[in-house]
């Protein structure tokens, strides 16, 4: 059982607790899980609690500035968005998945 954390930062708005579903790629920083609980306001809050449960993961998916990784897709609900700033509603499920390319 994992101890309990801190809750997230205040400053990231109006906090929805979401589903957060992450393709195998990131597992490894879940124990094995591709299906955890976040909380925030936004994206990129949600980015910042699951770093804070998963730590190294965030940077996983996003890079110093805070923008995705070329190679990574987010979709809140069915909606591909590459925008860490979207607000999120109470309900939203957000995918991160890592692309795959080959030949």
């Amino acid at each position: 059982m994992r101890p309990e954390l801190p809750s997230p930062c205040s400053e990231c708005g109006d906090s929805q607790e979401v589903k957060v579903h992450l393709s195998t790629h990131f597992q490894s920083y879940t124990g094995g899980s591709g299906e955890v609980e976040a909380t925030g306001g936004t994206v990129l809050a949600v980015l910042k609690d699951l770093d804070r449960q998963f730590p190294g993961l965030h940077f996983r998916i996003a890079d110093e500035q805070d923008r995705l990784r070329p190679h990574i897709n987010v979709f809140v609900g069915t909606e591909m968005d590459r925008d860490l700033g979207r607000k999120l509603s109470k309900g939203d499920e957000i995918h991160i998945l890592a692309a795959l390319s080959g030949g």
